[in-house]
């Protein structure tokens, strides 16, 4: 085919190009090619294999990946969220139309009540990320009523996903319906007019209108009084405040957090003698407000611990899935990353057989892998204590000890020492909450006002001072009580085991390591009542994956002890 005049033909189809085929030809029948005229590459020739160095171990693109193969970890195992239960709907101003019937009977429905606010606890979330991004969690309103005294729809229910170990803690609550309640019950005589509802007046937050009424027509209307406050009967369900949860296991049924608000009553409940045709109805109630504190107590199963660059991220994407960044500098990992070990793909045998702790078989291990520790990070310096504190969230401690880095006894001890440092630091921390708690002032009021035991129930009683106490306001809560660290079941990790001049360190490290568990040796941490069992070194070389099969191996059997 000839090139057609004022086309790209040839540029979007090579292959229709005239100097295409010679090129073509030339390279099925093995003559090298230089210079392709169409494409303007050049390709280079084959040069003599003897003068070549030796070639080095093959490693594979997933432990040795190019910078575009790296994926962003997104993990947050602390946030905080405020949930809005939705409200109810208004209750409908209707009345019967049919023919010959001119002024029909009130059948105004009433208001759907507000969605539900649920949580639970499921496999397959290992962070909170998705709830610390969106903050606000907001449940469907109730609709409105409508004529023929049909209700309203519910509103939509929020479901809140959370993974296994979270612990939910309330940090504020704000109920409108409980707020109403204390007024009207701290009002030494219910039966009279409210304030801002007075005869021949209403009020504008809880009444609705008829909307083709004159404003004239309400001057001198005599409203009834306003229905007592109502509540769902899913309030009942609720937990008792201040909401305190620990979801340490996967839930087939949500728990109820927020229960809905009731919708508003439609005109024929307001039908009396006098009035038989009201033109009003009541608004809905409004939602609660929850601002809740979650925090994960179980990160994951295994811990990497160790110094910075020594090989903990090479090592997870060798164990599993993972992305993570690696490089030959310190801090490649500036957050912590989760890795998931397939124990049992439900494909044939599973590679190893373990049961949890509620007996089930166990089809996964989830490795996270901590920024490395610098010396005195108990101090706050490197990054900081916070990821001090993601140590105490796994169940089991692995060491990684670089071989090729110096001494790994001393390497093994730098790390234990900061380990043990903060464990001192958050006793003293403790300490210092405890007496402080201790010399607080037990404040009492004067007259018939609420006792601090009953207002922390939500109580409000009536006094002539009219003193009103509300402990339940935005609070600090206290840090989450973590098993410490030198209980937790622990090994090492040797990494870079197939660089020359590492056995004898590797030697060295199991020596020292059969007198811990001999208890020749004081542990390194400098406590007491530490783990005491068996302790083992599993060399391994991470960019090829030679011996990692061996860490899950050790961590089930840790695990089944």
């Amino acid at each position: 085919m000839s090139r057609l005049p004022g086309t790209l033909m040839p540029f979007l189809y090579p292959c229709l190009e005239a100097s295409y085929l010679p090129l073509r030809r030339a390279t099925k029948s093995g003559f090298p090619i230089r210079k392709n005229v169409c494409f303007q590459s050049t390709v280079t020739l084959p040069q003599d294999t003897a003068t070549e160095p030796p070639p080095e171990p093959p490693t594979s693109p997933h432990l040795n990946p190019p910078p575009e193969d790296y994926a962003r970890t997104i993990f947050a195992d602390k946030c905080t969220i405020t949930v809005h239960a939705g409200s109810g709907g208004h209750g409908s101003i209707s009345f019967l139309r049919e023919k010959y019937v001119p002024n029909g009977p009130a059948n105004g429905g009433d208001g759907g009540s507000g969605g539900n606010i649920y949580i639970q606890a499921v496999r397959g979330e290992t962070s909170l990320h998705k709830l610390a991004r969106r903050g606000i969690l907001k449940a469907g309103r109730g609709r409105n009523g409508q004529g023929k005294n049909k209700g309203g729809q519910r509103g939509d229910d929020v479901l809140v996903q959370v993974p296994i170990g979270t612990m939910v803690r309330e940090i504020m609550r704000h109920d409108p319906v409980a707020e109403e309640e204390g007024r009207l019950a701290m009002e030494e005589r219910p039966l009279q007019p409210t304030e801002g509802e007075t005869r021949g007046s209403f009020r504008r937050d809880k009444w609705m209108l008829y909307p083709s009424s004159m404003p004239s027509e309400y001057a001198t209307a005599e409203f009834p009084p306003l229905p007592k406050p109502r509540k769902s009967n899913l309030t009942l369900s609720q937990p008792p405040a201040p909401i305190s949860l620990d979801l340490s296991k996967a839930m087939e049924q949500p728990i109820l957090l927020a229960a809905g608000a009731v919708g508003g009553l439609g005109n024929p409940h307001f039908v009396t003698r006098d009035i038989g045709r009201p033109k009003f109805a009541t608004k809905g109630e409004p939602g609660m407000i929850l601002t809740l504190d979650l925090e994960l107590k179980l990160l994951a199963d295994v811990a990497f611990v160790g110094l910075p660059n020594a090989g903990k991220s090479t090592l997870l994407r060798a164990l599993s899935r993972s992305r993570a960044r690696v490089g030959d500098w310190a801090f490649t990992t500036l957050q912590p990353n989760i890795g998931t070990v397939v124990l049992d793909n439900s494909h044939g045998r599973p590679k190893l057989q373990s049961k949890d702790a509620n007996g089930e078989p166990r089809t996964q291990i989830s490795i996270a892998d901590i920024p490395g520790l610098i010396p005195d990070a108990h101090l706050d310096r490197g990054l900081g204590l916070g990821f001090l504190r993601h140590i105490e969230r796994a169940r089991v401690l692995a060491f990684v000890v670089d071989l090729s880095a110096g001494d790994a006894v001393e390497g093994l001890k730098s790390l234990w020492h900061e380990l043990g440092e903060f464990e001192k630091l958050k006793g003293r921390e403790l300490n210092e909450q405890t007496e402080h708690a201790v010399g607080i002032v037990d404040w009492k009021a004067t007259g018939r006002s609420v006792s601090p035991a009953t207002a922390r129930e939500g109580a409000i009683s009536t006094g002539h001072e009219g003193i009103v106490i509300n402990p339940e306001g935005s609070r600090a809560l206290p840090m989450l009580e973590m098993p410490p660290l030198s209980s937790k079941p622990w090994f090492v990790v040797a990494t870079k085991a197939d660089l020359a001049k590492t056995q004898e360190s590797f030697h060295t490290l199991q020596a020292y390591l059969d007198d811990l568990s001999k208890r020749l040796t004081p542990h390194p941490s400098g406590r007491r009542h530490c783990w005491r069992g068996e302790l083992c070194a599993i060399p391994v070389s991470a960019i090829t994956g030679g011996g990692v099969d061996k860490i899950p191996e050790w961590t089930v059997g840790l695990f089944d002890e």
